[in-house]
């Protein structure tokens, strides 16, 4: 029969059997509740939860069946500075004793977690931990090693506090990196690992999540740079905002992977050294992930030559403080206060200075 309106409302609270609708009993949520609190977390390889709830915030049934929806919030011990929080979807059945969780799943629209993959394997290092779902344990320490170098690093380029560790998730697939960051896996083609996290203090930016696609393609080099890149987003996050533009922030968390290795300018900028220095600075949708790699590829070495410009003509302090100013009044302000120059006068240096590294026959 059909339901009515108001049946379809204390359905979703409520019972809903045969059609009709009636209310829940008290001690039948209760024992809901008390089944999906109590479900046990799952095995992580060996890492350790220093924090595990399930809040139950709805509650449907049918017959012996049940199907509640929760908070899950949770940390990861000696790495996360703040709980992850996720949304879940449990289904449950009616025993003799009480309800059983028969599945846990991410809700609707809600980013999976690394056990929804498979069996997570995991591996230490000395700064680093790497959590992985279909993958050798030889990857896994591969990866380790790249993180704790990573580590080193990033805090050289960046000797602000920070918690000077990372923890970096591997999965199986490019589809199954976009599940753990809840987006399609063709908004990561061509992407070969990014940094999760919500910007400003208190914040936590503690998953690195790799493209296992993307990232076997790359030199051993390649790799390094990827992951040392993505841990110096780690190590600022404090110190990032909305007023921080992206040019900014990747392009110091690019310095940063790129300093001290020795290379030449035309070998870091090869895309700036075929068409030869922008007009203008990248804005923030030049950043966008899923767009055309080598409109990408210009816009991370023309930020990676801006911050280059600061670090060499300023000094590397300035290029710190350039960062923390910018997070608090936007670059603007930031680049008068601390470098004295103007926009205007900085992307006219910063042009020059393109031509410069790049040699004459730049975008010719």
């Amino acid at each position: 029969m059909a339901i009515s309106r108001r049946a379809a409302v204390l359905g979703a609270a409520g019972l809903l059997a045969g059609g009709c609708a009636r209310h829940a009993s008290r001690d039948e949520a209760a024992a809901v509740r008390a089944a999906v609190t109590g479900r046990a977390a799952p095995a992580l390889g060996g890492a350790e939860l220093a924090s595990w709830t399930l809040r139950p915030s709805g509650i449907r049934l049918d017959g012996d069946r049940a199907t509640a929806s929760a908070e899950l919030t949770y940390r990861i011990a000696g790495y996360d500075t703040a709980p992850v929080t996720a949304a879940r979807t449990l289904d449950l059945h009616r025993t003799g004793g009480g309800w059983r969780v028969d599945a846990d799943r991410p809700a609707p629209g809600a980013a999976a977690q690394p056990w929804d993959q498979g069996p997570v394997r995991a591996r230490r290092g000395a700064r680093a931990l790497v959590l992985g779902v279909g993958r050798l344990p030889e990857q896994l320490a591969e990866l380790a090693r790249a993180a704790d170098r990573a580590v080193t690093a990033a805090s050289a380029a960046w000797p602000e506090p920070w918690a000077r560790r990372v923890l970096v998730l591997l999965p199986p697939s490019q589809a199954a990196m976009g599940a753990l960051l809840g987006r399609p896996a063709t908004a990561y083609a061509g992407t070969a690992a990014v940094t999760t996290g919500r910007t400003g203090p208190g914040a936590p930016a503690d998953r690195v999540v790799v493209n296992p696609e993307e990232y076997a393609g790359l030199s051993a080099l390649g790799r390094e740079v990827v992951i040392a890149h993505e841990t110096t987003h780690v190590a600022t996050r404090r110190a990032t905002t909305e007023r921080t533009p992206l040019w900014l922030s990747e392009g110091f968390a690019d310095w940063a992977a790129w300093r001290g290795r020795r290379l030449a300018p035309r070998e870091i900028a090869p895309e700036l050294t075929r068409t030869g220095p922008p007009g203008t600075l990248p804005g923030n949708d030049a950043f966008a992930f899923g767009g055309d790699p080598a409109t990408l590829a210009r816009a991370y070495e023309a930020a990676h030559l801006a911050c280059a410009l600061v670090a060499e003509e300023w000094g590397e302090a300035p290029l710190r403080a350039l960062y923390r100013q910018a997070g608090t009044s936007g670059a603007p302000t930031a680049l008068r206060s601390v470098l004295g120059t103007t926009p205007a006068a900085f992307t006219t240096r910063w042009r020059a200075y393109v031509r410069e590294e790049l040699g004459p026959g730049a975008g010719r």
